[in-house]
């Protein structure tokens, strides 16, 4: 809804988008709600973007991501 700031995509034509930043002074159109990660799958007929579940223990409050990379090994 607030749009995304970044996204990956990976050979097999995963995306992993990053959504939630939060500047000072920049509007906000969920200024509560913290930061997501988004996984969508490229190959599919209708791809959509699921959200992401974060692990426990994880501050999500301050959850603000910018950006995205990945790494395969």
């Amino acid at each position: 809804e607030a749009g995304s700031e970044d996204i990956d995509i990976l050979p097999n034509g995963l995306a992993f988008i990053s959504s939630g930043l939060k500047y000072p002074g920049l509007k906000s159109f969920a200024p509560d709600k913290p930061g997501e990660i988004f996984l969508m799958d490229l190959i599919e007929d209708y791809p959509r973007a699921v959200e992401l579940r974060i692990s426990r223990g994880f501050d999500l409050s301050s959850f603000n991501p910018h950006g995205i990379s990945t790494y395969v090994d």
